[in-house]
């Protein structure tokens, strides 16, 4: 079973794992993700790749502790095991050398921004990454994103931290400002990637989005993870998970997203009492 070297809180419920995963290090290309099962008997969830080691061949996984899933691998220590880890899987980021490259994270939503920031970078892009939060203690992965990008522009709800404001304020101001963009990759909570695509929309500049929906196998056989996409049915897990953001039907996807609300928070709730020892 995959050896865990780091799992640590960074952020208020997000934590940091560093698993070992030699096979999926030496396939794995940005914007792809990874199956991930904590324990026997445990659900398994995408998370993307944020980072990874062809060395140690292990990769790096952000998380943030939501359901049942994640809180039982938020009590993984350092030297323990998870179940498996299968991947990766997904279309890569299509990378290619477009000019000028602009890319949103909103909240966890940096994690997998920064392997696709460090691609367009090497591909002779210049990256301006723009993060934003609701406040500076949930601001993560800052010195890497500055170490992947040209430009960081940091923004946050409350003015704690960077300019106060969201991330298509910033994003806006730059475009009044007459700044050539020739790309926009938004990833982050579902209602501010449609925002973001809504405003370049309006700009005329490309956007793509990486969407995080319901996903059970990730191989494209149990259909939870649909989407519209300019009018056709699509599947996250195999067609994406990157989308042309003018085309995704995000008000349908954000209605998906909340059919399991309730059981979620009961399974939440029930695994938090028992500490972690029930399994389902």
């Amino acid at each position: 079973m995959p050896k865990v070297f780091e799992n640590h809180e960074i952020a208020k419920d997000v934590y940091r794992m560093v698993v070992e995963a030699p096979d999926v290090v030496k396939y794995r290309k940005a914007g792809q993700f990874v199956m991930v099962r904590p324990g026997a008997g445990h659900e398994r969830i995408p998370l993307t790749i944020a980072d990874a080691d062809k060395e140690k061949g292990t990769i790096t996984l952000i998380y943030q502790v939501v359901g049942k899933t994640t809180i039982e691998m938020s009590r993984i220590e350092a030297g323990g095991e998870i179940s498996d880890v299968a991947g990766p899987l997904g279309m890569p980021t299509h990378i290619s050398k477009v000019g000028t490259v602009a890319i949103v994270g909103g909240g966890i939503g940096v994690a997998p921004s920064h392997p696709i920031a460090q691609s367009m970078r090497a591909a002779g892009n210049e990256v301006i990454a723009i993060m934003g939060a609701r406040n500076k203690d949930l601001i993560i992965m800052e010195p890497e994103m500055r170490a992947a990008s040209d430009e960081v522009v940091i923004v946050t709800d409350d003015g704690s931290y960077g300019e106060k404001g969201f991330v298509t304020d910033a994003l806006k101001r730059l475009l009044d400002a007459g700044r050539k963009i020739d790309l926009v990759v938004a990833i982050g909570p579902p209602i501010m990637m449609k925002m973001v695509s809504k405003l370049t929309k309006e700009y005329g500049v490309s956007t793509l989005v990486s969407l995080n929906t319901i996903m059970v196998d990730g191989t494209g056989m149990c259909g939870g993870c649909r989407v519209t996409v300019g009018g056709e049915t699509k599947f996250v897990c195999v067609d994406g998970p990157e989308f042309d953001g003018h085309l995704v039907d995000f008000d349908e996807m954000m209605r998906r997203q909340k059919m399991y609300s309730r059981h979620e928070a009961e399974s939440r709730h029930l695994c938090r009492l028992d500490g972690g020892t029930s399994h389902g």
